[in-house]
């Protein structure tokens, strides 16, 4: 029976993806020969390699092979790592990226780009470093002759017999299509000779006659002896790539059980000729070629592919690339599984469609609170039991759906490279908070506004090196990612120790753009906010990163469609700060549940800070068209809801009335509502997506009776309170409008 390869590419898609943001973090981080980051790189990329082979992907198979031999001989240390290969090995990045989207389409990948690269891989492969830069010259740093490290080795491990420690018995019985997943024994073998000294024994028993013999199925199978003081689970790790492809045995080997002059099989001997040079004499003899695993492994090993494991003769153990951290990561894989996110969206809108039927249930069961009868009071155990484990499930559900923010933070060490090397500056990103978590729905939606806001911080906010040193600072400038939780929030700040704002030229832009006029008087937290409005932009010049005042606009816009807001707190000379406050999911919310006129209403509880009686003599007017309340010692501005959404029957006329102190945005004020009813959870339906983007609303739910109610957006009702008043009638025309069509709609 014939299994149907295709229906995994989309997994080794998704997988090969990850290795890609793993190769990119390494390399960016891999500022010295570090072995574990290098090995960690060239796993990545050996593991798309090898997925790629399995479903026909040849030009990524051959792409990444170049990569990974580059990378095979970094590992050996028999080439040096250059700034100028750092930047060619993340442009080998962004290839296979483009390469695997192609395949993903079902295209032709035709940018030019993936040629270029290939060939300067292949250059640097061939040791012509001269002709991709004139920088360096590593030319006599990337041959190593065998030979003469042979020469330097101490006499003491020159022989087998001599070294007295322990180590492990290995058994690999690969399956016979090894080959065709893209997988090579022998770059196996010599990731093991590098963790000690290795004993290779070849067993030839499988192998058919040369007329049955397909070139492109393994016979072969080995017992294998590794001298070493590493740990079983390095040793696994090695074969971690295809284990489910082969039967491996790892055996410990007791430090008297070592066998002198241990050497392989005279029928391994032969095979190794079809690996080698026919040129070259491989004769083998324990007292004239030392030490003999060295000599097993190189002569098998092809020129393109083969590794230094001088260190390993010499007696030197080079870093092992396990460490109990892994050996928990793998266990922990094990028990997880891919989901698709439909799978996922469609589970979360079934509970959706569950918290409102178990609302309804909820209504009914108070309706008939004053029946005495017993099944009456079952009834109502049952719905607390049913509104508990409706709460409990819905809580899981939405853990499902939660990444920590890292997904998003992981595409900025790349771009803070790549813009800072464009303009000429030195920075460094701190990153604070990666682990903390959001709904995936949020963090689609910001991950363009946060890459926005970091570009501006290093066009506009950071000086270049000299102007920094003219002001008393470091060359080297700092940005700062941090995120946190507070109350049902997460907090994103980004910041800079660069110029700050220039209040001063904000100011004169605004006035020369007609945004602002010359008699209006605004604060300082005013003038910072003039970035945000459409076109305002203080670039001199327009080039590819700033300056068309296109940007910061679409950035609040974007943030606040999902129920979020911007700030900016900035001082000259010392740098600005961006604070985004994003919900944490748009699923479903904890509401209050309030009255206006005859429509009901959702203010979300996490805006709410107090609700009270106030008296009409308590509200203090301001300028004849607005009214402050002295709350905590504190004035909030109080803001009618039944005027501002233009509902009939509103009257200024009352006794006493009741009021929701809120905050959103950073701000307070005090909403003014006909009454308060139930706390409960609704479900929230997008506005943006099926209908438009209302001002003052976050969305709408269907409560337990049936009927639609809106969910208030707290920051842009205290924004649209303190608007002027000559504003306030055709807004209130057109909420009221708004807010009927929306009804119908739903």
């Amino acid at each position: 029976m014939s299994i149907d390869l295709s229906q995994f590419i989309p997994t080794f898609l998704e997988e090969s993806f990850e290795g890609l943001e793993v190769m990119e973090s390494g390399l960016l981080n891999l500022d010295t020969e570090d072995g574990e980051t290098i090995n960690a790189i060239f796993r990545a990329a050996h593991s798309i390699k090898g997925g790629a082979g399995t479903f026909g992907f040849t030009d990524i198979t051959d792409f990444t092979h170049v990569v990974e031999t580059l990378m095979d001989e970094l590992r050996a240390e028999r080439r040096a790592f250059t700034d100028t290969l750092k930047n060619l090995l993340l442009s080998s990045v962004d290839c296979i990226r483009l390469l695997l989207e192609a395949a993903r389409d079902n295209t032709e990948c035709n940018d030019p780009q993936v040629d270029q690269v290939f060939k300067q891989l292949e250059m640097v492969l061939a040791g012509d470093e001269i002709a991709l830069t004139h920088a360096e010259n590593e030319k006599a740093d990337i041959t190593h002759s065998v030979s003469s490290e042979n020469d330097n080795l101490p006499e003491d491990v020159s022989s087998a017999g001599e070294v007295n420690h322990s180590g492990w018995h290995i058994e690999f019985k690969p399956a016979q299509h090894l080959l065709m997943t893209g997988n090579e024994p022998i770059l196996m073998m010599a990731a093991l000779a590098e963790c000690g000294e290795l004993v290779v024994h070849a067993c030839t028993a499988k192998v058919p006659a040369l007329v049955d013999l397909n070139p492109e199925e393994l016979f072969l199978f080995w017992n294998m002896d590794l001298y070493s003081d590493c740990d079983e689970a390095a040793v696994r790790e090695v074969f971690e790539w295809v284990e489910d492809d082969c039967e491996l045995t790892i055996t410990a080997i007791a430090d008297n059980n070592r066998a002198v002059n241990s050497q392989p099989d005279s029928l391994f001997q032969e095979h190794l000729v079809g690996f080698q040079n026919p040129q070259r004499d491989v004769s083998v003899s324990v007292a004239d070629e030392a030490p003999l695993a060295e000599t097993i492994i190189t002569e098998c090993l092809a020129p393109e592919a083969s590794i230094s494991i001088a260190a390993a003769g010499r007696g030197e153990t080079p870093s092992v690339a396990k460490s109990q951290d892994n050996v928990r990561k793998s266990q922990s894989d094990a028990g997880s599984i891919r989901v698709g996110i439909d799978k996922i969206d469609g589970l979360i809108n079934r509970v959706g469609e569950l918290v409102i039927t178990q609302s309804m249930l909820g209504q009914v069961g108070s309706e008939l609170a004053d029946l005495e009868h017993p099944a009456v009071d079952r009834l109502n155990d049952g719905l607390l039991q049913l509104e508990r484990n409706t709460r409990d499930l819905q809580e899981e559900v939405m853990r499902i759906r939660m990444l920590p923010i890292s997904f998003v933070f992981n595409r900025f060490p790349r771009l803070v490279h790549d813009v800072s090397s464009q303009l000429g500056k030195e920075v460094e990103l701190k990153l604070c908070g990666e682990q903390t978590e959001l709904d995936k729905t949020v963090m689609e939606k910001i991950g363009d506004p946060l890459l926005h806001l970091v570009r501006n911080a290093l066009d506009h906010g950071l000086e270049t090196p000299q102007e920094r040193l003219a002001a008393g600072k470091s060359e080297c400038g700092t940005v700062d990612l941090n995120a946190y939780h507070q109350g049902g929030f997460i907090i994103i700040q980004i910041k800079d120790d660069g110029r700050g704002l220039d209040t001063q030229r904000i100011r004169e832009k605004a006035l020369a753009n007609g945004l602002i006029s010359s008699d209006q008087v605004l604060s300082e937290a005013d003038i910072h906010d003039l970035i945000f409005l459409p076109g305002f932009s203080t670039a001199d010049e327009v080039n590819d990163l700033s300056g068309r005042g296109v940007g910061m606009d679409v950035v609040r816009r974007n943030i606040e469609s999902s129920g979020g807001h911007v700030s900016v707190t900035s001082e000259a000379g010392i740098g600005s700060s961006f604070t985004v406050t994003l919900p944490l999911t748009l699923a479903i919310l904890d509401g209050q549940l309030i009255k206006l006129q005859q429509e009901a209403y959702i203010i979300p509880l996490v805006s709410i800070v107090e609700s009270i009686w106030v008296s009409a003599e308590a509200l203090n007017a301001v300028a004849g068209h607005g009214q402050l309340f002295l709350f905590r010692d504190e004035y909030v501005p109080v803001i009618h809801l039944s005027s501002l959404f233009g509902l009939e029957g509103f009257s200024k006329d009352f006794s006493s009335s009741l009021m929701v102190i809120v905050e959103g945005g950073g701000k307070k004020a005090g909403l003014i509502v006909d009454e308060l009813q139930g706390q409960q959870q609704v479900v929230i339906k997008s506005l943006e997506t099926n209908y438009k983007r209302v001002d003052g609303f976050f969305g709408a739910t269907i409560l337990g009776n049936g009927q639609v109610a809106l969910i208030l957006d707290v920051a842009s009702l205290i924004k649209m309170g303190l608007d002027g008043a000559n504003k306030k009638q055709s807004r209130r025309n057109k909420n009221n409008a708004d807010a009927q069509q929306m009804k119908v709609w739903l």
